[in-house]
């Protein structure tokens, strides 16, 4: 059995005056005590809010939890200091893999230096052939969902080309789900015939068309995703630290 801690959008900001961190804080706190620790922890990009270096270093609380956290950056984040922060060598995306107990973890970028919208990179794309081509049960991870959500202001930023995306995805039975961030929405949809998974934001929530103007409430309090792998099946639970 593997559980996986998945927080997204913390927007570690060196000039709110302490409020992503603070939320941050809620979040680590909650994990520290679970009554059985997750295994790993994955960060699904935003992972600063202007890229900053020192966003990151305020990031490195994170670490504190003693277990794997694997990261992916998204359109907040500066490739070059992200790639520093997670000590990812080389140029262009920054692809990490990962294994924790028997899932394997592509970790993809999916960020387009300085635009909101995202898209995987041709070289990417083969990478992440590669990856699942080894046969493990594995987890596609990346910042921007590749499908619509019906919120038009983050269905026009969501991550285009994913035509390409589906045809890699069809090439390995594998592939349990893609999870993905940007939307602070807890939200559920499906893509190339497997589940995709957004962990809800911490920094805060979306405000859905029905709900409102469709903005970002940042009252509401922060929340995650848990995965639990367990006997070939993956279980998704979204959660309020309490």
């Amino acid at each position: 059995m593997t559980l996986i801690a998945h927080v997204s959008d913390t927007h570690f900001d060196d000039g709110d005056g302490g409020r992503s961190a603070e939320r941050v804080e809620r979040v680590l706190s909650y994990l520290e005590r679970l009554r059985r620790p997750v295994d790993a922890v994955l960060v699904t990009g935003d992972v600063a809010d202007h890229g900053r270096a020192s966003e990151y270093s305020a990031a490195k609380v994170l670490q504190r939890l003693g277990v794997p956290l694997l990261q992916t950056p998204g359109n907040h984040d500066s490739r070059p200091e992200f790639r520093r922060y997670v000590a990812a060598g080389g140029a262009g995306p920054v692809d990490q893999v990962a294994r924790v107990g028997d899932l394997v973890f592509a970790l993809c970028d999916s960020s387009i230096p300085g635009r909101d919208d995202g898209w995987l990179a041709d070289e990417t794309l083969a990478w992440l052939d590669d990856v699942l081509a080894e046969g493990a049960p594995s987890l596609v991870c990346f910042h921007h969902p590749p499908v619509t959500i019906g919120h038009p202001a983050a269905d026009r930023v969501r991550q285009f080309g994913a035509a390409r995306l589906a045809e890699v995805i069809a090439r390995h039975p594998n592939v349990l789900a893609l999870l993905c961030g940007h939307i602070h929405s807890a939200t559920a949809s499906v893509f190339a015939g497997v589940p995709v998974l957004s962990a809800p934001g911490v920094a805060s929530t979306l405000v859905l068309p029905w709900e409102g103007d469709g903005g970002l409430d940042l009252s509401a309090p922060p929340a995650l995703a848990f995965h639990l792998y367990d006997g070939g099946r993956l279980t998704t639970f979204f959660v309020v630290p309490r």
